[in-house]
């Protein structure tokens, strides 16, 4: 973080111009908004654009060129006169503006001299792109993907780099986080509903994890390749991927193989058949319930694959299966242990849950708890929102007056 003392000239510039021309720093988001809305460029939300510009303004990070120039235009400024070319920072590998990750002078000049030659990357510069990668995991559970997506991708690129040029004993360890990144922008692109890009990452991620012989990225990319089929309702493509993941060769830990089996199990869920889809969900709770034990032995971005997530995911199952009681009583039963800094997948459960007590007819308990997290479903989760919408069609095919009331909480938070 920034000190009034150390604050750059730039950022000084920003903050005065702001005030002068436009108001408060909320003001100066609503106009970035508008202005990015008719060029058809999508921001995001107004509160972290506003956490954003006040990062900019105390000089924690400089904005990139897109920002730029939608700060120059609502300032009816130049970009030069409002960011000097000499008053700019340079910054070797974009990240997104959390102190957890501030490099001190030295890591700096370590990344800057990587950078400008990946031969010369060192296991210092590898451990702070890992954590990075590990932040932004974290940030991304709270404020969603379109944020965060384009700086990951940018980190990407520079991992890409060191991995092109990787030699001797760090080769490895670089070309495995070179898949993590790429295993988590397919997610955040599968998030945003980029379908083909979300495929080619995770087919990246699988070839690079099977460069190095990663069984666990792997089998993990083919079970998230599962979860992307099973997000377009395709049961088949699902189980397929699925069991690919089960049967794949090589160690992998108890979670990693949890995580296929209960991929199996939605699959079969989805299609109804419900004994495969109950016998696979059992074979994964023990599985997971092994894995907690030992969740040290599991790799970094299995991190949130705990028994909380897996009673979560069995009332799914049970949703698609019909079984409304025993949806409701799982769904509830995760979601109050679900960290309530999980927005985005708060946001998704909660919506499922509101949807199993509609077909289960109570309307009351259904209404109760979807319109509580509507404001995080339109802006942190599409799925969230189509749920809550199909939610509100059951309610209305019901007779039941929530019907009304949730369609227009959706489209005041839209």
């Amino acid at each position: 973080m920034s000190t009034a003392a150390s604050t750059p000239e730039w950022a000084a510039i920003l903050r005065a111009e702001r005030k002068a021309r436009v108001g408060s720093v909320a003001d100066m988001a609503r106009r970035l908004r508008g202005i990015a809305h008719e060029q058809g460029v999508q921001l995001p939300t107004l509160a972290d654009l506003t956490r954003t510009i006040r990062g900019w303004e105390r000089g924690d990070h400089y904005p990139s060129e897109r920002y730029r120039l939608l700060c120059a235009r609502a300032l009816e400024m130049t970009e030069a006169d409002l960011f000097p070319p000499e008053h700019a920072t340079v910054v070797p590998v974009p990240a997104f503006p959390l102190t957890s990750i501030a490099p001190d002078p030295d890591l700096f000049r370590r990344i800057t001299k990587a950078v400008e030659q990946p031969t010369r990357v060192d296991a210092v510069t590898l451990d702070w792109l890992a954590t990075c990668l590990a932040e932004h995991r974290k940030v991304e559970d709270s404020i969603g993907s379109r944020p965060l997506i384009g700086v990951v991708r940018q980190q990407l690129g520079v991992v890409a780099d060191f991995a092109n040029s990787a030699r001797g004993p760090l080769a490895e360890r670089i070309v495995d986080l070179a898949a993590q990144y790429a295993q988590f922008i397919a997610w955040m692109s599968l998030d945003i509903d980029d379908q083909p890009a979300a495929l080619a990452w995770y087919d990246r991620a699988h070839d690079w994890a099977l460069e190095i012989g990663d069984a666990n990225m792997a089998t993990t990319t083919l079970s998230m390749k599962a979860h992307q089929a099973w997000s377009a309702g395709n049961a088949r493509r699902c189980v397929g991927l699925a069991e690919a993941a089960r049967s794949h060769s090589g160690q992998v830990t108890p979670g990693v193989r949890g995580m296929a089996a209960q991929m199996a199990a939605r699959g079969h869920a989805l299609a109804g058949t419900a004994d495969q889809a109950h016998a696979l969900l059992d074979e994964a709770e023990n599985l997971i319930s092994g894995a907690a034990e030992h969740s040290e032995d599991e790799p970094a971005w299995m991190y949130f694959y705990d028994e909380t997530w897996f009673t979560l995911q069995r009332g799914m199952a049970e949703l698609h299966l019909s079984n409304w009681a025993q949806a409701v009583e799982l769904l509830a039963s995760g979601l109050v242990r679900l960290p309530e800094s999980y927005r985005r997948d708060r946001a998704w459960y909660a919506s499922c849950l509101a949807r199993a007590h509609a077909k289960a007819g109570d309307a009351e308990a259904s209404l109760s708890t979807a319109l509580p997290v509507v404001t995080d479903a339109v802006q942190l989760n599409r799925h969230a929102v189509k749920e809550l919408a199909e939610t509100a069609g059951e309610l209305g095919s019901r007779g039941a007056p929530h019907a009304v009331t949730l369609r227009d909480a959706l489209a005041a938070a839209r």
